[in-house]
């Protein structure tokens, strides 16, 4: 099995563990954490370390997608 997150149609992250990815895109949309602790996740890890940018990101199981989500613009 190999989970994708991507934006823009291009892979970020990728893993085929199982659980990392559905775990990384649950922090990126905030569903783990919120308020200035997810704020300063967004800017100094994911727009900051992985690479992403604001707007909309998929999450894909075998490439099928199944959820979107967005970044927002911290």
């Amino acid at each position: 099995m190999k989970d994708e997150i991507r934006q823009n149609g291009i892979t970020v992250l990728s893993s085929t563990d199982g659980f990392s990815m559905p775990m990384f895109f649950n922090n990126l949309c905030g569903k783990n954490f919120s308020g200035k602790e997810y704020r300063d996740y967004i800017r100094n890890i994911a727009l900051g370390e992985m690479g992403f940018k604001p707007g909309e990101i998929s999450l894909y199981r075998n490439g099928k997608q199944v959820r979107t989500g967005i970044i927002p613009n911290p």
